[in-house]
């Protein structure tokens, strides 16, 4: 039995739903982080980042979207979710991690400034820019990363469930997502997944 540790609005969307796509057994438990939840002594012994996603195994605790999705990928293997070709696998690696590093990071200046500054002024800046570093990255995504109609190209991967997780929040950072109608399209055949829409309540 796995466990997967997940708040709404993180990056244990993509986790969830992959779990649920595989057809894995797992439980849930959910954390508040408007509580502070994620800083309790009893998440920081399963997660000293205190972070989501988190997933326990049973070899031991696994941490970071990315990585996560690759195990879930390896250990339920007849569900297709990881490219069979290695350099395939190390583009969906590549889109993966630059989410996980740019994309995250970017979308993450608009509420937790305070970890990269403790004046005011510098993070009210950065949420300033918060609007145009998303409309880049999704940019980038539109026009280099997304083959269409996955990420990957006809074959579902571990890709899909990270990029819509980044169309969610590009509204929420007040992108105009008109301008990238191959990011809506895969937000709309994503959100027909029944996979998806049994996670989605856990999450809105």
């Amino acid at each position: 039995m796995l466990t997967l540790y997940f708040a709404k609005g993180t990056a244990a969307l993509p986790v969830h739903i992959a779990l649920e796509e595989a057809g894995a057994d797992y439980d849930l438990r959910q954390l508040d982080f408007s509580k502070n939840e994620q800083t309790e002594a009893a998440f920081l012994d399963v997660n000293p980042k205190g972070r989501v996603p988190a997933l326990i195994t049973e070899k031991g605790v696994l941490t970071e979207a990315a990585a996560i999705l690759v195990y879930i990928g390896q250990t339920f293997d007849a569900a297709g979710l990881l490219p069979a070709d290695p350099f395939e696998l190390a583009q969906a690696q590549s889109f993966n991690m630059y989410l996980a590093s740019t994309v995250h990071v970017a979308h993450a200046h608009k509420q937790r400034g305070a970890r990269w500054a403790d004046d005011p002024a510098t993070i009210e800046a950065m949420k300033a820019k918060v609007t145009q570093n998303m409309t880049d990255c999704a940019e980038l995504v539109e026009t280099r990363y997304l083959k269409g109609p996955w990420v990957m190209g006809e074959r579902y991967s571990i890709c899909d469930p990270y990029l819509f997780l980044m169309a969610r929040w590009l509204e929420v950072d007040g992108v105009d997502t008109a301008a990238f109608p191959g990011i809506r399209a895969h937000r709309e055949m994503m959100e027909a997944r029944p996979a998806v829409r049994a996670v989605l309540k856990y999450h809105e």
